[in-house]
């Protein structure tokens, strides 16, 4: 797919691959928002500004599949203790309202700017399958996700990989003791959370499956560690991912450990996200699909 559409109120504009590449790099740190927007100006001209092909590749967080407050679902802002991370941590908890029982859970990781509009979506979607699901915000100790991505980059920036791991480590263990909880635990992630749901599944010999999106890996030598099962989605023009993914692929079937890994062809790194025009429709409802599949074999069976 060389290029992306993108309906507006006003036009309609052909957004070429080369833009998606650059928000890229600006969401992932490579570029300031001040370069970001100066390397938009080679593709703008005519009718199109580099504020409109901007607007473009902005998330859009209206357009989410569940919404706050739906009579199915318990929804509440929890604290958990993170001794080695936070000290403190926040998260957003969901669950079926009605359950007669204790369910399996699931921990949300988000991408690199905080507990955004769309990850809760993703936890609200994962407790409409029948979880308790968690959706931690490693902006948490700093005040909390700030209401734009811009600022959430930023301040996610401040902390260090290593306790923003730790309180993901403490949000799965919360997760196995609540009371609503029967102990039983899977974690998805996607970008920065993919990579943090990686590490996890090499971390936690515990957890029962992990289903990373688009994130990086743990060192090769982690491989032989895995004893959760793993499925993995994959983007087909995602280079910054996919050369990684080589090396690690490698060093799973080294070790013998079983996964499962899809390469969606035909899109982009994010195209689960349905708030941004890499949203592929087809290839996010099959990937879910897969997903909440994966996890019903591992957290609702046995």
């Amino acid at each position: 797919m060389a290029d992306g559409h993108q309906s507006g109120n006003q036009t309609d504009i052909e957004i070429p691959k080369e833009v998606f590449r650059l928000y890229d790099a600006y969401c992932h740190g490579d570029l300031s928002r001040r370069d970001f927007f100066a390397r938009l100006s080679k593709y703008a001209g005519g009718a199109i500004t580099v504020s409109m092909l901007a607007a473009c590749v902005m998330p859009d967080y209206g357009r989410a599949q569940t919404a706050t407050g739906e009579a199915d679902l318990i929804e509440e802002e929890i604290a958990y203790s993170s001794p080695d991370g936070a000290g403190t941590m926040g998260g957003y908890l969901v669950r079926p309202a009605g359950a007669t029982g204790p369910l399996p859970a699931i921990l949300v990781i988000h991408e690199n700017r905080g507990l955004n509009p769309h990850i809760r979506d993703v936890t609200r979607r994962a407790a409409k399958a029948g979880y308790v699901a968690l959706g931690p915000d490693a902006l948490y100790p700093l005040g909390g996700y700030p209401g734009n991505d811009d600022d959430g980059r930023a301040l996610q920036a401040q902390r260090t990989r290593e306790e923003m791991l730790a309180d993901f480590i403490a949000g799965a263990e919360f997760l196995r003791t609540h009371e609503a909880v029967n102990g039983v635990v899977g974690v998805t992630g996607f970008c920065f959370g993919g990579a943090m749901a990686n590490q996890l599944a090499v971390s936690l010999p515990w957890l029962k499956a992990s289903v990373p999106y688009y994130g990086g890996w743990p060192a090769g030598e982690a491989a032989a560690q895995l004893e959760v099962p793993l499925q993995i989605h994959l983007a087909s023009d995602d280079p910054r991912v996919n050369e990684g993914w080589v090396s690690y692929e490698a060093a799973l079937k080294a070790a013998g450990k079983p996964y499962e890994a899809y390469v969606y062809e035909g899109t982009q790194h994010g195209f689960h996200n349905d708030t941004t025009p890499r949203f592929n429709p087809e290839a996010a409802a099959l990937a879910w699909g897969r997903t909440l599949e994966f996890f019903a074999r591992h957290l609702k069976t046995g």
